[in-house]
Formats: C-alpha cells, sequence, structure tokens
C-alpha cells in the first residue's frame, strides 16, 4: 500500500509498531479475560488503562515522526513544505486517510468501551483495597470483617454523581504519589473534614424516619482469673422511642431527629474533644448551648474552628474500619469457642501478649506462639501434653485476632482510630455526655446510663441479676471500685490496659 513519504521514517515506524503490538495485545487479554470470566482488578488496569496508555503515546508518535521528517527534507531541500501535503488526487493521501478515518473511528468505539471498563474498575473493591496491597491491608483487612462488606468502597467514599467522583479522583492522584515516593503517613489519617455528608451515604440504607425497635444487646466479658471467669449484661439499647410508632422523638437517634438540630465545635481534628454543643428546636426555635465549664472555648477558637451539624459519622465513625481492642476480640474468640476455656490463665496470658509492641505482623505471629507455649510449659507443664490440642488451638485463634486488629507495618490498631461507638475503650459518648457540658440556665448534658440503654440482666452465670419489671438494674461492675464507675470515665482506666 502506498502511504506518503513522510510516513516512512523511524519513529512513525516506531510509533505505528507500539500502536499496533499494543492493539493486538489489549484484545487477545480482553478475550482471555472474557473466556474465563476473570474481574481481577490488576489484569483490568494492564487491560484498560496501562495498554491502552501505550496505545495512545504509539498514535502520538505517528504524526510527530512525519512533522521531524518534513522538517529535516526542508533542510535539505530548499523550498520543501514546513509540513506535509495532503493532496488526495495521489493514491497515498488517500491511502493514508483511509487508515486515519478507519483508525479513528476503531479508537472512539474502543476507548468508550475501555473507558467503560476503566471506570468500573476504578470503582471496584479489588482496586480500593488490593492495588497498594502494603498501604490499603489494614483498611481492606477490617472492610471484609465488617457488617457492610456487601457495600462497595466507592458507596460511602465516593457516593453517587458526576461531581463527588471527579473529586475522589484528583484527590486520589496525590494518594498515588505519595504511595510512589513513600511518603504516606503511618497510620494514615482519617480525612474526616473531606468526607461526602452522611444524609448523602449513610442515609441512603440507613434513612432517619425508619429506625423504629428497640435493640436487645448480650454482651459477653470474660474476667483475667485463673478459670476466665464469664459476665454477661443484658442491654435494651434505647434506639427508638419506647413505642415504635414513635420513631426516633426519643432515645439514641434523637440526634438526628428531622425536628431538632444538634450542631457542635470540636477542639481537636480528630473531634475527641466537643467543648461546645449547640441544641435548636426546630418546631419551637428553642435555642441552647452548652459549654464545656472545664475546657471552653476561646474567642478566637470560637471565629476560627468549624461549627458542624451532628450527623450520623458523629458516632458511627467506624462503620467498615473498625479495629477491636484485644479485650473486645479475646472475648469474642473465647465465646466463639476458638479460645478454650479449659486452659488456666488463658485471658490474662492472652492479653498480656497483646499488650506488646511489635515490629511486623510476622515477628508478632512468632512471638504470639513463643509466649503461649513458654507460659503453659513453665506454669503449667503438667498441661502441656494433655492440652497440646488446645494450647495449639488457642495460639491460632489470637494469631487469628492480631492479624485482623493489629498492623504494625502501617502503625495501625484500635488506639489509633478510636471508635466513638461507645463510652469504654475512648470517650465516644462521653464527650458530650460527661455532666459538665452546662448551659447558662443550667442545663447539662447527662451522662446517665440510662439515656441510652437499660441493663436487663448482669453478673456471672450463678450471680446472674434479672431485671423482674419494667425499672432497669443499677450497673454492677464485674470487679468491685466502689462508686469510682460514676464519676470516673470508663476509657481513664479501660484504654491504660491495652
Amino acid at each position: 500500500m502506498y502511504l506518503p513519504k513522510s510516513t516512512k521514517n523511524l519513529l512513525t515506524i516506531a510509533g505505528a509498531t507500539i500502536a499496533v503490538v499494543s492493539f493486538l495485545l489489549i484484545a487477545l487479554l480482553f478475550i482471555i479475560a472474557t473466556s474465563f470470566d476473570s474481574n481481577n482488578s490488576f489484569l483490568g488496569i494492564f487491560i484498560y488503562m496501562a495498554l491502552p496508555a501505550l496505545m495512545v503515546f504509539g498514535l502520538l508518535l505517528i504524526p510527530i515522526g512525519m512533522i521531524r521528517a518534513k522538517r529535516q527534507e526542508k533542510l535539505r531541500v530548499k523550498g520543501a513544505p514546513n509540513f506535509p501535503l495532503w493532496d488526495f488526487n495521489k493514491a497515498s493521501t488517500r491511502n493514508a486517510a483511509t487508515i486515519f478515518l478507519i483508525g479513528t473511528i476503531c479508537l472512539a468505539i474502543f476507548s468508550s468501551i475501555g473507558s467503560f471498563q476503566a471506570f468500573h474498575i476504578t470503582e471496584s473493591n479489588e482496586f480500593c483495597g488490593k492495588l497498594c496491597h502494603n498501604v490499603m491491608k489494614p483498611e481492606y483487612t477490617a472492610y471484609q470483617n465488617s457488617s457492610h462488606e456487601r457495600v462497595n468502597c466507592v458507596e460511602c467514599h465516593v457516593g453517587s454523581g458526576a461531581g463527588w467522583y471527579v473529586r475522589s479522583k484528583i484527590t486520589g492522584l496525590y494518594q498515588v504519589y505519595a504511595v510512589l515516593t513513600n511518603q504516606i503517613p503511618h497510620p494514615i489519617a482519617t480525612p474526616i473534614e473531606n468526607l461526602r455528608p452522611a444524609m448523602e451515604t449513610c442515609e441512603h440504607c440507613h434513612w432517619p424516619q425508619k429506625f423504629y425497635d428497640r435493640k436487645q444487646k448480650n454482651k459477653i466479658s470474660y474476667l483475667a482469673d485463673e478459670t476466665t471467669t464469664a459476665w454477661n449484661i443484658h442491654l435494651q439499647m434505647k434506639t427508638s422511642a419506647s413505642n415504635s410508632a414513635q420513631g426516633i422523638a426519643q432515645g439514641i437517634h434523637w440526634h438526628i431527629n428531622p425536628n431538632v438540630k444538634i450542631e457542635y465545635i470540636a477542639s481537636s481534628i480528630n473531634r475527641e474533644k466537643i467543648p461546645w454543643v449547640k441544641y435548636t428546636n426546630l418546631k419551637t426555635g428553642e435555642i441552647t448551648i452548652f459549654e464545656d465549664k472545664d475546657e471552653k472555648l476561646t474567642a478566637a477558637q470560637h471565629d476560627t474552628l468549624e461549627i458542624r451539624k451532628m450527623d450520623c459519622i458523629d458516632c458511627h465513625n467506624r462503620p467498615s474500619h473498625n479495629y477491636k481492642t484485644p479485650q473486645n476480640f479475646i472475648d469474642e474468640l473465647i465465646t466463639a469457642g476458638k479460645i478454650p476455656r479449659v486452659l488456666p490463665n488463658v485471658k490474662m496470658v492472652a492479653i498480656n501478649i497483646l499488650n506488646q509492641d511489635y515490629s511486623t505482623s510476622d515477628s508478632a505471629l512468632i512471638s504470639i506462639e513463643k509466649q503461649v507455649n513458654e507460659y503453659y510449659k513453665n506454669t503449667y507443664p503438667d498441661l502441656v501434653e494433655p492440652k497440646k490440642k488446645e494450647i495449639q488451638q488457642t495460639i491460632s485463634a489470637i494469631q487469628e485476632g492480631y492479624s485482623q486488629n493489629f498492623f504494625p507495618e502501617m502503625g495501625v490498631k484500635w488506639s489509633a482510630y478510636p471508635n466513638h461507638l461507645g463510652h469504654i475503650e475512648t470517650n465516644g459518648c462521653y464527650r458530650c455526655h460527661n455532666d459538665t457540658h452546662k448551659s447558662e440556665n443550667g442545663k447539662v448534658i447527662s451522662r446517665n446510663c440510662n439515656l441510652c440503654h437499660d441493663i436487663v440482666a448482669q453478673g456471672t452465670d450463678s450471680t446472674m441479676q434479672i431485671s423482674n419489671s419494667f425499672k432497669p438494674l443499677e450497673f454492677k461492675h464485674p470487679i468491685d471500685i466502689d462508686d469510682a464507675w460514676r464519676t470516673t470515665l470508663c476509657s481513664e482506666c479501660h484504654s491504660k490496659l491495652y
């Protein structure tokens, strides 16, 4: 086939070769992926991003080579034109135009298909969680063990609409740069100031008007004694009013009642400290401002800090990436039967091991096995052989719990990302409900336990207290600390145990 003379140069030929080979590889890999029904994100990135970029690079080399060849010709031949001449009376020009036209049409068709596929790849969970494996491993692991495992990452982190999609991809460019240049912080800071409002994400599934019923929660904790004594507590969580027909007029979710507006100012970036709260009754117009008498904001802070409207994320701040404390996941493993209670002091051993810092996950797993074996060999040598199976089962369970909640390479554990849902290991609810937030007319944001839940049963298996009326039980601490629990925040002790 005759083509213009300007196409017969090394750069243009190289560009055409790169473009054709890239296209053939794309077609071949597409057929393979389709035949084997592969949804591998890495293969998708190669097919729909890397190779198309290489193909476009090759296509750009073609005209660059032609222009370069024409300029070189002008230097050799006096009066030669600066750019290629398109004379359709020549067969070479018609052939080049035909190739260009057909190529452009094909490129447009395949580009639209490829762009659509590339869009779906960048929206996939694998792309979010596995592309930067070491960096995103903690988040992806916690996500897979959460109640939102079947909710795609982008449904919360991006949401619907082109605007937020573009915004997420633009901010993602810096993240790619940070990963490539090893400038990722350890741990990665939660970008709470850039999160999309919960009403545009969470409320697509959990909309306020549908919080109807209260919830019964049964939790079993274990004491760190020789027999690993079980302590049961049964709570009626007041997620709504006592009668479901009243919806969220009362109870925990009253904070997002459509008839009220709760606003606050946080004096810390992670919103651990909330010294100022504003309540507005949207029906009556009543406004009440509560200030923490122990940590009042200065005038400068009032002028510079953001006033934020309270929404779901202010309490449910770890809905899919919750890193549990050793106390909690060890209790769960014991309850599930993965850690046998027949081993003496088994919880104490587990907690002591998990309280230590390890430089890598591998060294932690090795140390867990070594320390459990050494403890029972030195303290209960007569049990080593008869309980060999139980000891190994315990080792495997502790290693499992550690692998799902601790990631030393990224500096990730529960204390790096405090969970505000509750008030045991972190202040959570007590950031506001601490009896120190008062209004000018004397109103107080109470820390009364019964605002959020009623205790209907508590105690060990042999000393269980059960409420036999509508009156809830008064909380009893599993270990006798007198009345310290009434005046001391739970986190003051529990955060130091791990």
